[in-house]
């Protein structure tokens, strides 16, 4: 581990890096998620609670229609947080995750925050249920709580490899699984999605479908070379999907300028699709601290929730 940071080796064993990442999870994150918060994004709970006066914000479907007509103010019903929160983690197994320049690949990055919220979730005693998409299907576990069924998915997202790469070869179809989830999730709960999001955004609408019934997050990982070029002269681009490759010359500065400002778009319409959805977002760097990353976002929500004011970063 450097930096605080764990790596996949070639000679790495993965149970020894689930115990670095659990070493880490718990000693960072310790106390950050007690109280009314079972993990990164809770459950909002299936019993009623007290009323209060809506704030923006606020989900819509929570509105207190009875109370909202006696006080002719705006009120919500909280709920009582539910004490076994059935979480799953969706992990694309798309080729583009095999992709890294900084600390990681993304595919370990996708890796480490499955494990944050894999440990989170077995110290509260709840349940995780894992679905990997891949090229040829999805791979999915039933929700078991425990530290031996964690390590044990953890292991299988751990050891999975994308296909080589070779034209007409499909990616990992994300809506599929999305679609998968919802049919086997049908106990409110958390829904995490790990990808990087560069296949086609059909995925707006299982989302919505998603977020009807469970608090989703999307996790998006990103690596720098895929915002900006280094102007490092000639380069041989290889895309993942297919194995299609294109020479470039980097040290062109009108090049890199259309390729930041085409990969700033991308980005910003991801952001913008997840937005409409209905869904959380929170983007991963494999050059920057992700537990860190993952800090600043439970902070910034515990904050929009409370209707306080979030800092800028």
């Amino acid at each position: 581990m450097t930096d605080g940071r764990p790596r996949l080796g070639a000679t790495t064993r993965a149970d020894a890096v689930l115990r670095q990442l659990e070493l880490l999870v718990t000693h960072r994150l310790d106390g950050l998620l007690q109280g009314d918060f079972q993990g990164l994004v809770p459950g909002a709970g299936s019993e009623a609670g007290d009323g209060r006066v809506y704030r923006p914000g606020d989900d819509v479907r929570r509105m207190d229609w009875n109370l909202t007509a006696r006080t002719t103010v705006p009120h919500v019903r909280e709920t009582i947080i539910d004490r076994e929160l059935e979480t799953w983690l969706l992990v694309d197994g798309s080729a583009s995750l095999d992709f890294g320049t900084a600390d990681c690949e993304k595919r370990d990055l996708a890796l480490f925050a499955s494990a944050a919220v894999g440990f989170l979730t077995a110290r509260q005693g709840n349940r995780l249920g894992t679905t990997l998409a891949t090229p040829t299907g999805t791979i999915t576990r039933r929700p078991q709580s425990g530290r031996t069924p964690l390590l044990a998915r953890l292991h299988e997202l751990a050891a999975y490899r994308a296909p080589d790469a070779t034209e007409g070869t499909p990616p990992a179809d994300l809506t599929a699984a999305m679609d998968s989830v919802r049919r086997v999730a049908r106990r409110r709960g958390l829904v995490v999605v790990m990808s990087d999001f560069l296949e086609p955004r059909d995925w707006e609408h299982p989302f919505r479908s998603l977020a009807a019934l469970h608090d989703v997050l999307a996790v998006e990982v990103v690596d720098p070379r895929e915002l900006e070029l280094p102007p490092v002269g000639l380069l041989m681009l290889v895309d993942p999907e297919t194995g299609r490759r294109v020479e470039v010359q980097t040290r062109s500065a009108r090049l890199r300028a259309r390729f930041a400002a085409a990969a700033a778009n991308q980005r910003s319409a991801i952001a913008t699709a997840l937005r409409r959805a209905g869904v959380e977002h929170v983007q991963l760097r494999t050059d920057r601290d992700w537990l860190q990353d993952i800090v600043r976002f439970v902070v910034a929500r515990r904050r929009r929730r409370a209707g306080r004011p979030v800092p800028a970063r």
